[in-house]
């Protein structure tokens, strides 16, 4: 197994970040993180962030959260998932903050979701419950775009999810909205706001949210794209 090394400058296509997300993976977090001069985190809970940060780092990706893909010349968004020992995702996927104030000027099309979702590089990682942080794999990468039928249930429960927040009810969404797609507090901490829209059509403050895929349908990609029983 090669020594991946820290890329000089981002992929000039897909098969180039094809290429080199293969060379990451099944090696271990620790490895990569001495060959690609990344400092393991200090805490625990950072260990979620730090690791798509490390891919990106050994994929050639400017670190950072932006509203565009990560590769956006490529049109790729990055996404590492941690999977158990039977390639079942233990946990929802960020995708991007959900859009509080004007939030009635997009469509679908033109949204943060479709673009960060418009075709994905999965990466997958073993579970924290599987292995300590050093000693966690990554598995083989996935390029995914969704299909007709999948396309159109992430439309669905964007359009249903926005119409909540454009009428300035998103604190009635929960956890029970969305098939594929939901809505989830996003924060630093419980004590944050945002400047939002209210029920009276005025701006207000609220705790900001953020657009997630649920485990069920990130199951779904994986076992698809690399034929797993379900």
């Amino acid at each position: 197994m090669n020594r991946p090394s820290r890329p000089t400058a981002l992929p000039h296509d897909v098969d180039e970040l094809l290429r080199r997300a293969v060379g990451l993976s099944g090696h271990c977090l620790g490895d990569l993180a001495q060959w690609l001069d990344v400092a393991l985190p200090p805490r625990p809970h950072a260990a979620k962030g730090w690791i798509g940060e490390l891919v990106e780092t050994g994929l050639g990706a400017p670190a950072g959260s932006r509203p565009e893909p990560d590769f956006a010349a490529l049109g790729v968004e990055l996404k590492t998932i941690p999977v158990r020992a039977d390639g079942q995702p233990t946990e929802s996927t960020w995708v991007t903050r959900v859009p509080l104030v004007n939030a009635g000027h997009d469509t679908w099309r033109t949204s943060a979701v479709y673009a960060k979702l418009a075709c994905v590089l999965w990466m997958p990682v073993q579970d924290a419950a599987t292995a300590p942080l050093s000693e966690r794999r990554l598995g083989s990468p996935l390029l995914w775009r969704p299909d007709a039928d999948q396309e159109a249930r992430l439309r669905a429960d964007w359009q249903d999810l926005m119409e909540l927040v454009m009428v300035g009810r998103v604190d009635e969404i929960t956890g029970r909205h969305g098939a594929c797609l939901q809505i989830r507090p996003k924060g630093r901490n419980a004590r944050q706001l945002d400047p939002g829209v209210g029920v009276d059509g005025h701006l207000t403050r609220v705790h900001p949210r953020g657009f997630y895929l649920r485990a069920s349908f990130t199951a779904e990609i994986l076992a698809r794209g690399f034929g797993l029983a379900r």
